[in-house]
């Protein structure tokens, strides 16, 4: 049981955010898209789609590339093992500080770093950090995580 909390723990991100929900970390959009885009080869339905008079067929090429830039959505370790945005200022603050996560910080609150996340988290995040603060990082692991 230890060993599986400790996994999970590495699965916490600084921010709060848990990378074992994450759609990147998971894989399985990565993988169709990957599959998709295999088959769609296969099968030469750009061919096919020139063919078939439906007006969203002339967009084929542009949906095809935007599978292929799903496939490469895909973190290949959690935030801590260096996956996610290798530019998150939310990671380096806390590295800076010495910090295991936000939650350890005095300023949760007021922080503008942890804001560049709302837009697609909304306040998940920040939830998760006032849950891992009042109840610590086992209790967040067996609970409800927000994502």
């Amino acid at each position: 049981m230890e060993t599986k909390n400790n996994q999970s723990k590495n699965l916490i991100a600084y921010c709060g955010l848990y990378c074992g929900d994450c759609f990147s970390f998971k894989g399985a959009i990565a993988d169709l898209s990957r599959d998709l885009r295999k088959e769609l080869r296969k099968t030469k339905f750009e061919n096919i789609a020139k063919g078939i008079p439906f007006k969203e067929f002339k967009n084929y090429k542009e949906c095809y590339e935007v599978l292929g830039t799903m496939v490469r959505l895909r973190c290949k370790s959690a935030c801590r093992g260096g996956g996610g945005n290798p530019f998150c200022t939310i990671r380096k603050c806390c590295q800076k500080k010495g910090f295991d996560g936000c939650w350890e910080c005095d300023e949760i609150e007021t922080c503008k770093k942890l804001n560049t996340l709302n837009e697609i988290h909304k306040d998940a995040h920040r939830k998760n950090l006032k849950t891992i603060k009042k109840k610590g990082l086992i209790e967040f692991i067996k609970g409800k995580k927000y994502f």
